[in-house]
């Protein structure tokens, strides 16, 4: 059981002030009350009452705790730390109070149950997580519980997770297959209660396919083979680690090809076009998109072609299926290579298989030559930005349309602009993005920051460059080795003269894009 109360106070810390130097980098107006304050509280099973409280939360620089068993004076607790205490056997309000570095606080109430008899009422909910085939979610209650154990069941000497009563665990399994999860209410002392499920992890086969997580069942026929191998091209056009692979054997049919069928039919209702990233070792093949039915006595199928421009890079080719009969409900997707042609023994890739309204969409790398394309900044702090004609055409950027940003005089130290992408960038093999300024001063500090698009969920990462030249074209490199993919990143903030108040400069900005 939590109750939060949000108290924030404000006040100068000492230390800070005295850091003069470091003043200027830092806006302590800026930094929000902590969230999410909690508390795991884990009692030694040895009924001497002895637990062990880790507070928990975000944005905070210290802990306060405070026992809720008459203990006057709290015990103070760095980020990552514990503090233990010796109770009585019982039921206590645990305050844990979280501070920032400007003293903003927040306040949460855990519970603390102090039992030695065993707990009772379990209730376990075991469910699967919305859109994640792989994962899984545990939540518990009970009477009398101290805290809860939960194994898995996926791997051998399994260490188990502790957790409180009402707390979410979120676990991702690595592969299909049916688990038993076991969940355990500990008391005070050595007395158990448990609890145990079966859970069937499956990995049904649906648009879009992308082949990271498992190998599809592919059908292979006349003379074509298809599996999922390593990308043998990493690169801006494709930063996937697996991608599909199919390779037409010496002398195979001019029709040979792979399917795979979906576990249901596509829905075509508002999106027409499949788009499929694909690798040949030649140019002007033709690649053949063939939907059928899963029903054997039903032929009825559509098809449409589209023909490769690159030899030896990935690109994205289109398949528009506009007009097609959604009623049909097409469940089997065929892929052909160099269809017409009889097979040479040459591999073709694939990958990212996915529906889509075949409108163009917002995406690295972003040029802005696109002529249908809305380009909708997120101006900030008093800059203004806008796609103009490039004003200074020449030595590394001749692009016919750039991107400026103006400092208005007098703006914030952090003024910048945003631009949202329609999908998170993949992280997953390249991690540095890059990106041509022009500035009309050297030295000046740009910053690429990525947030997420969740309005609630603050994380972000940010990275700078320093410009070496002025009044010219030149790219700047923003790596992030340490980036956690999974964050999903999906909008790119960038900072001009970042820490320096707006003067009225115009800086300019153009390809941005993913490259090691």
């Amino acid at each position: 059981m939590k109750k939060i109360q949000y108290i924030v106070s404000l006040f100068v810390l000492a230390i800070l002030m005295a850091c003069t130097n470091e003043s200027k980098d830092i806006n302590l107006d800026a930094v929000v009350a902590p969230t999410k304050i909690a508390a795991l509280a884990t009692i030694t099973q040895n009924n001497s009452g002895k637990v062990t409280i880790l507070p928990k939360g975000e944005g905070v620089s210290q802990y306060e705790v405070y026992y809720g068993d008459g203990t006057v004076a709290p015990a103070y607790v760095n980020p990552g730390s514990t503090t233990s205490h010796i109770y009585k056997e019982g039921v206590y309000q645990v305050k844990i109070v979280g501070t920032t570095v400007n003293g903003k606080r927040t306040e949460a109430i855990q519970e603390v149950t102090v039992s030695y008899l065993k707990p009772t009422d379990l209730k376990v909910n075991v469910a699967h997580v919305s859109g994640e085939n792989f994962s899984m979610t545990v939540v518990a209650q009970a009477n009398l519980e101290a805290y809860f154990q939960v194994y898995f069941g996926d791997v051998a000497n399994e260490v188990p997770v502790n957790f409180m009563q009402d707390e979410v665990i979120t676990h991702k399994y690595a592969d299909v297959g049916n688990y038993k999860v076991r969940v355990v209410a500990l008391s005070g002392g050595a007395a158990t209660t448990e609890f145990t499920s079966t859970i069937n992890i499956s990995n049904p086969i649906n648009l879009p396919i992308d082949f990271e997580v498992s190998t599809p069942p592919f059908v292979n026929f006349g003379g074509a083979n298809s599996g999922v191998v390593s990308n043998p091209d990493i690169g801006s056009n494709n930063g996937s680690t697996k991608v599909g692979k199919l390779t037409k054997n010496v002398a195979s049919e001019i029709w040979a090809g792979s399917s795979i069928e979906l576990a249901t039919p596509i829905d075509f209702s508002s999106k027409k076009v499949i788009k499929m990233k694909v690798w040949s070792p030649k140019s002007g093949i033709m690649v053949k998109i063939k939907l059928e039915k899963l029903i054997a006595t039903d032929a009825t199928s559509t098809e449409v072609n589209a023909t490769s421009t690159v030899a030896g890079g990935w690109e994205e080719l289109s398949f528009n299926f506009n007009g097609i009969n959604n009623a049909n409900n097409y469940q089997r997707v065929v892929v052909f290579f160099d269809f017409g042609v009889a097979g040479t023994g040459a591999s073709y890739y694939y990958d990212d298989i996915q529906l889509v309204s075949g409108a163009e969409v917002m995406a690295l790398p972003i040029s802005f030559e696109s002529s249908t394309l809305i380009y909708t900044f997120g101006d900030f702090g008093g800059a203004a930005s806008l796609k103009i004609d490039n004003p200074k055409s020449g030595s590394i950027n001749t692009s016919a349309k750039v991107g400026s940003l103006t400092k208005a005089n007098g703006s914030q130290v952090w003024a910048g602009t945003s631009l949202e992408l329609a999908n998170p960038i993949n992280f997953s093999t390249i991690k540095k993005l890059k990106m041509k300024v022009w500035s009309p001063k050297a030295g000046i500090k740009v910053l690429m920051k990525l947030e997420q698009l969740v309005a609630s969920n603050s994380t972000s990462i940010e990275v700078s460059a320093t410009s070496t030249v002025a009044n010219g074209w030149e790219e700047l490199s923003f790596d992030y080795p340490t980036i956690v993919n999974a964050n999903n990143y999906q909008r790119v903030v960038v900072f001009f003269d970042f820490n320096v108040v707006g003067t009225g400069a115009t800086y300019y900005f153009d390809d941005i894009k993913q490259s090691n």
